[in-house]
């Protein structure tokens, strides 16, 4: 089998030590993950080889206030991110899973959990550390929407699936019916005042409300 390309990262972070030990943690993994470049600003992962890399690991505070407007810009460039952070609190992680991070890691989960989720971010996949899944799991909004059983089967089926099509094949419906109960849920939550624009967002806001469980997906 030809080897694929290395995995790329750019670290954002004001911490030198983690920045080396981010960097000595990508180079023992396997496979490696080649870190292309890292500073103290989120520019870095704008400009130069950071522009280009394959996965931004990112520290939400460089400084007194959490750096949300940078990662927003980052993700509305289609930027693959995962928050690397010491900010725990389940509003700070939750904002960013809505956002359209691919996870969000306490800084405390280590080597093991950092890799795993710059792995699978290369893959375009979330990785749901012990942090993250405890705040998940955790968190119940008395505002979540009533889905129907067939709309959160259809919901369920697509977060299992890589395209409607196969959701379509796997349930017996149309791709057009599968489009239209996924998006009557996007609906029920908009109307709920909880958007969920994105197919990561919806995986945010169906595990927040306890409509699937961290085991299903």
């Amino acid at each position: 089998m030809v080897p694929g390309p290395t995995p790329t990262a750019v670290i954002v972070d004001d911490h030198p030590a983690i920045v080396e030990g981010v960097r000595g943690w990508c180079a023992a993994a396997d496979p490696p993950i080649h870190v292309v470049d890292a500073g103290d600003s989120p520019s870095v992962a704008l400009t130069g080889a950071g522009a280009d890399a394959d996965v931004v690991v990112f520290d939400l505070f460089l400084g007194p206030t959490p750096e949300l407007a940078a990662l927003r810009a980052l993700l509305e460039r289609g930027r693959r991110v995962v928050v690397y952070s010491q900010d725990e609190t389940p509003e700070s992680v939750v904002r960013c899973v809505e956002m359209g991070v691919l996870t969000y890691l306490a800084k405390s989960e280590g080597a093991e959990h950092l890799v795993a989720a710059v792995h699978a971010a290369v893959r375009g996949e979330r990785y749901t550390g012990p942090m993250l899944g405890g705040v998940l799991a955790g968190d119940r909004r008395p505002d979540r929407p009533a889905l129907s059983a067939r709309e959160r089967e259809v919901l369920l089926a697509w977060f299992e699936s890589e395209s409607k099509n196969l959701v379509a094949h796997r349930l017996h419906l149309s791709v057009k019916t599968v489009d239209t109960y996924i998006t009557r849920v996007r609906a029920k939550y908009a109307d709920a005042g909880r958007p969920a624009s994105s197919k990561a967002a919806l995986v945010a806001r169906a595990l927040q409300d306890g409509l699937v469980g961290l085991g299903e997906l």
